[in-house]
């Protein structure tokens, strides 16, 4: 009988683990109860990665705090007070991020090195652009863990993750946590831009100077595009020799096209001789 009736055991486990299917476990990647997830298909593994980051920030309730994030190295800081809006006269007491704080942590996290540190408008620049997409395009071409900015070409004053189904991560304002929210495509909706986590492409030169303006064409009078606030990388598609500009004490006709900013700057602010080795004349 105990022979028989372990026979009848082992045959009524196997028949159990038959009917037994992974789909009674729930999937490693769902979205938290948050809402906070991957919610679209077409996402790289180093923007599942910076998603995840930021979704914890999320699932921990972590501050907003002006200036949050922007230490000497990618994470949450104390904030400090902006001076302008009264929801922010406790960021000095509370650890977290602002917006380009966190998109600064999140993409460290994913890539393993820090390598959009920044404001927001220096994020949305960035050399390691891989695609970028208008305000007019809509939401249609984004994938997951694509940044949104705010703002207009001369000051981009917010920036957001794309997580798909209409929703983003960020960090918002004072007196609130990192979010999850529906996607904001109007008002002063700029663009997107897709992050490459991988090498950059291109010649990478700096600037020196502060404030100095890109133009949208190469010369002193033409439209202001945005302002290097001090060194920045830049990556220099073409140059071409166009209107004489002196200044700080140098005299170059040399002109650089960054094709990040769609815009020229003067070679006299480029770090570098006055006609930029490697760097292929414009057509």
């Amino acid at each position: 009988m105990l022979r028989r009736t372990g026979i009848i055991g082992t045959l009524l486990g196997l028949f159990a683990l038959l009917l037994w299917t992974p789909a009674a476990v729930a999937a490693p990647d769902a979205p938290a109860a948050s809402g906070c997830g991957v919610l679209a298909p077409g996402a790289s593994a180093a923007a599942q990665s910076a998603i995840a980051a930021a979704c914890a920030q999320v699932d921990a309730g972590t501050w907003y705090t002006w200036s949050g994030g922007h230490g000497d190295q990618p994470g949450a800081t104390l904030g400090k007070p902006d001076g302008q809006d009264p929801a922010s006269d406790q960021d000095g007491t509370r650890v977290g991020f602002d917006c380009s704080g966190l998109v600064r942590y999140v993409y460290a996290q994913a890539a393993g090195a820090d390598i959009l540190n920044g404001d927001a408008s220096r994020q949305f620049y960035t050399t390691r652009a891989a695609a970028r997409f208008t305000a007019a395009q809509g939401e249609a071409p984004l994938l997951p863990g694509d940044l949104l900015a705010y703002g207009d070409s001369a000051d981009l004053h917010h920036i957001a993750m794309y997580l798909g189904a209409g929703k983003m991560v960020e960090a918002r304002q004072s007196g609130t946590h990192v979010m999850v929210s529906d996607v904001r495509l109007g008002g002063d909706y700029f663009g997107a831009v897709r992050i490459n986590t991988g090498a950059v492409t291109g010649h990478v030169f700096r600037t020196w100077g502060t404030g100095v303006w890109t133009k949208t064409a190469p010369s002193v009078g033409a439209g202001r595009v945005y302002a290097f606030p001090d060194a920045t990388s830049v990556r220099v598609e073409c140059q071409k020799h166009a209107e004489l500009v002196t200044s700080d004490g140098y005299t170059n006709d040399a002109w650089s096209y960054l094709p990040d900013y769609k815009a020229w700057v003067t070679n006299i602010y480029i770090q570098g001789p006055a006609w930029l080795d490697g760097v292929p004349t414009c057509a």
